[in-house]
This record gives C-alpha cells, sequence and structure tokens, in this order.
C-alpha cells in the first residue's frame, strides 16, 4: 500500500511526530478549548491555527533542505549530502516556535 513513498527513518518519525501533534491537539481542543491570542504573527491565532501554520513552516523547511542538499554537499565539500535528521530537527524547532510565541 504505502510502497510508492520512500520509507525512510527520518520521513516515518516526521509523520508519526504529525500524527501525535494532531492527536494531542484534539485532546487538548477538547479538555480546554482554545482563545485567539496575539504573537509575532501578524494575526490573532488560535492553537490549531499556530499548528497549521507551524506543520507548514516545518514542510518548507525540508522540502528546501532536500532540495538545497546536493548544493550544500558541493558547498562544503562534503563526501556525502548532509543527514536528512537536520532538517527535521529544524523544522521541528521552528514549529514549536510558532506553537509558543506565534
Amino acid at each position: 500500500m504505502f510502497e510508492w513513498m520512500a520509507w525512510t527513518t527520518p520521513v516515518a518519525v516526521f509523520f508519526t511526530c504529525i500524527v501525535l501533534m494532531l492527536i494531542g491537539m484534539t485532546v487538548w481542543e477538547i479538555r480546554s478549548p482554545t482563545t485567539l491570542r496575539k504573537g509575532f504573527l501578524p494575526m490573532a491565532t488560535t492553537r490549531g491555527d499556530r499548528l497549521f501554520i507551524g506543520l507548514l513552516l516545518a514542510a518548507y523547511i525540508n522540502l528546501v533542505f532536500v532540495g538545497a542538499a546536493e548544493w550544500m554537499a558541493e558547498l562544503m565539500s562534503l563526501e556525502e549530502e548532509p543527514s536528512v535528521w537536520i532538517s527535521f530537527v529544524l523544522s521541528m524547532l521552528a514549529l514549536a516556535l510558532v506553537m509558543r510565541k506565534g
């Protein structure tokens, strides 16, 4: 069923984190309904809004990293492309920042 996708360990961990965040946010929303809040984003947002924006940001960070990996390897004279674990950590940090301060 999932043969079409390259299920490497980083990809599986990334999607597992997304599923766990969605489950956690659903439970949190049921137990404690959210209110609008203004952070560094240019609009008032709820927890769900910040999660959506953070997930988009995380996806773009990973896509840019994968797209630029060959270029980074050449630029830094590496024998192989940098690990996608780097983009995973960066994207989760960006997501946490948006959720906390956004």
